[in-house]
């Protein structure tokens, strides 16, 4: 059994739960080693406190778990079988049926799965087991961190070829399929979401769609992009000009780039996570642009581009050492456009690393 499933055993044990029965692709992956998308079929891991870990995945996938490094018990199944059929037989043997508290991911679980699971465990009751994966997830461990780097280093390469693809009338969306094709040419199968390119009034708009809008002189374009290499997710943002830049088009950046710096600065170990949003919430509402940063400072990255923790103001907990988030603040304009500049963080022993590394500065693109 593999250090991580320890850990979960380890916990059930100690709490007193039965078992836990994990479904997302994430959990599953951080567990497990094997990084699939089932779609429809069921996918999960089913670990009980006296050690057992078994692994149920459709048969077509059964080779790729073993390949991952999966070896422990496996219970494939064919898309004609009941997959919860044959895990309850499982749970049977393992004379688990009588388990009186079952761990559960509650935000994951569909209700129809709920309904299935509570046929095959009569007696128990349910109870999170997300918070306690959501720790787990949330410290690093070198080879995690070591992907995360080489990530970030695609990210940024992939900003890189948005930026010398920018010419006048082009489209957003032709920028935006020259950065996944020079990514699918490093090897890159997946992005992180859907890549953003957005141009002048539409960079304004926060999560807007890329589409047919072509550049302009003058225009800000903003860049939201990540790439998924080994499981793990990056996520970078920049913001440039397009040949010539207003005074108010400057205004805006220097105060939100001086808004991503005062949150680094307090990256360290022990500082409130909270803490970083309002210091720069408060450079940017000293600037009077306060109402147009509308969302939270950033959020926790790893297997998942966003993750625990949330870095939203009200947020109490404090950094620790091998944590790693985004930093992501803006100012969006509807007439004009908007600003955002975004960076993944590392917390170190003493402070912080960025591991994304593109330039920062404004960049008027000639």
């Amino acid at each position: 059994m593999n250090e991580r499933l320890k850990k979960v055993t380890t916990w059930l044990e100690e709490e007193n739960i039965d078992g836990a029965f994990f479904t997302s692709t994430e959990n599953v992956f951080y567990l497990s080693g094997f990084y699939t998308d089932p779609h429809e079929r069921l996918l999960g891991l089913l670990a009980s406190k006296k050690g057992d870990a078994i692994l149920i995945l459709p048969k077509m996938e059964a080779t790729q778990a073993r390949d991952a490094g999966w070896e422990a018990e496996m219970l494939s199944y064919e898309d004609h079988e009941n997959p919860w059929e044959i895990l309850g037989q499982k749970i049977s043997e393992l004379e688990l049926q009588g388990a009186q508290e079952v761990a559960i991911e509650k935000e994951v679980l569909t209700y129809e799965r709920a309904e299935n699971l509570s046929e095959i465990f009569e007696k128990a009751s349910f109870v999170d087991g997300s918070k306690k994966m959501n720790e787990l997830r949330l410290i690093k461990e070198e080879k995690e961190i070591e992907i995360l780097r080489k990530a970030a280093q695609l990210a940024d390469y992939g900003v890189e070829v948005g930026v010398k693809a920018l010419k006048e009338g082009v489209t957003e969306m032709d920028v935006v399929a020259t950065i996944e094709y020079e990514l699918k040419r490093k090897g890159i199968r997946e992005m992180s979401f859907s890549t953003l390119v957005l141009f002048g009034e539409k960079s304004g708009q926060p999560h807007g769609n890329p589409g047919n809008r072509t550049l302009k002189k003058g225009d800000f374009v903003l860049f939201d992009l990540g790439v998924v290499l080994d499981g793990y997710c990056s996520d970078i943002t920049r913001t440039v000009v397009y040949q010539s830049v207003s005074d108010k088009q400057r205004e805006i950046y220097d105060t939100v780039l001086r808004a991503n710096n005062a949150s680094l600065k307090e990256s360290r170990p022990g500082t409130r996570i909270g803490d970083l949003d309002i210091v720069a919430r408060d450079t940017i509402e000293r600037a009077g642009y306060g109402e147009y940063f509308t969302h939270r400072i950033g959020h926790g990255l790893g297997i998942s581009v966003h993750e625990f923790p949330s870095m939203s103001k009200n947020n109490d907990g404090a950094l620790k050492e091998g944590m790693v988030y985004t930093i992501e603040p803006g100012i969006y304009l509807s007439d004009l456009g908007g600003v955002r500049i975004e960076d993944d963080v590392l917390v170190t022993k003493d402070g912080y690393e960025t591991l994304t590394k593109f330039p920062k500065e404004l960049l008027v693109i000639s």
